[in-house]
């Protein structure tokens, strides 16, 4: 069963587990027709249990990830949908005799990364905003039923994930490029991870297959951290634009960053580090196919 399977992760997990001899269930908000469909609304409705009936594994992709000005006013969104409910769903699985229960949480529950350094699984901080602590709630609460219960619970941290139709900031750059407003970047030697959709995907499923992955959290990315610049000429190279010989010198961004702190936020979010390991992952045997400095324009669109 797949729970948030028309978002952007979710829809490739299903195309993948098409691939497979899986029998699938979903469950979501809207009935669809083509798969035997639970609908409920996380966080407002009760999950009912006949959901669960004859599922053996649980990927858990659904949640509650709005970018908002004040948070605050809706912490309670934030903590029925990410927690409350996720609790809800494992114990029902749990309930119901679910063999495995894969968790796709966020490396925002880990903390803010490390400056200068990729941080790991056991490198805790206590997370930045609602999102990554509601995530971290929730993992904690999920590793606890699976210690308590027989059911093979394991959590995956994505770092930026990029790949077609993918919403956010890496499509407004690679948008900003192709329509001459998006400034060169300075190369500042910031290192910052993701990964291609595809490749998280190949990881969700993974974790479901291997037995080492019970009661484990894992970081995912492609393994290869990169600067902004980086980015920014790969960016170039998607819309087989030439690289650019010059760029805007960093003082001028620092000085952007003094007139608020909204504006520093955004400064840092462009240029600071973001970087995350994922040896655990890659220690267990799992390889990425993809990375940034190898994609095209239907990579992102």
């Amino acid at each position: 069963m797949i729970t948030g399977s028309s978002g952007f992760v979710g829809s490739r997990l299903l195309r993948l587990l098409n691939n497979t001899e899986c029998e699938i269930s979903l469950l979501l908000r809207k009935i669809n027709l083509n798969y035997e469909t639970t609908v409920c609304s996380l966080g407002r409705d009760k999950i009912p249990l006949s959901a669960l009936k004859s599922v053996d594994t649980v990927f858990h992709l659904a949640g509650f990830a709005h970018d908002l000005n004040n948070p605050s006013k809706v912490e309670k969104i934030y903590q029925s949908v990410n927690v409350d409910a996720t609790v809800e769903l494992a114990e029902l699985a749990v309930q119901s005799g679910v063999k495995k229960f894969i968790f796709v949480s966020s490396v925002k529950a880990g903390g803010g990364a490390l400056s200068g350094e990729c941080m790991t699984e056991i490198d805790q901080s206590s997370p930045d905003g609602v999102y990554g602590r509601t995530k971290r709630e929730a993992e904690i609460k999920l590793l606890e039923i699976g210690r308590k219960s027989n059911m093979h619970v394991s959590i995956i941290r994505p770092a930026l994930v990029y790949g077609p139709n993918a919403k956010g900031n890496l499509n407004l750059m690679l948008s900003g490029i192709e329509l001459g407003w998006f400034p060169p970047l300075p190369e500042v030697g910031n290192r910052r991870s993701m990964i291609h959709v595809d490749d998280l995907v190949r990881a969700i499923f993974f974790l479901a297959e291997d037995d080492r992955a019970n009661g484990e959290i894992f970081i995912a990315t492609d393994g290869k951290p990169y600067s902004s610049r980086e980015i920014y000429n790969s960016m170039r190279g998607i819309l087989n634009k030439r690289p650019c010989n010059w760029s805007v010198p960093i003082f001028l961004f620092n000085i952007i960053s003094l007139m608020s702190e909204r504006l520093k936020y955004k400064i840092h979010k462009l240029l600071g580090d973001d970087c995350y390991s994922s040896n655990k992952l890659f220690n267990l045997g799992f390889r990425t196919k993809k990375s940034l400095d190898k994609m095209n324009k239907t990579s992102f669109r």
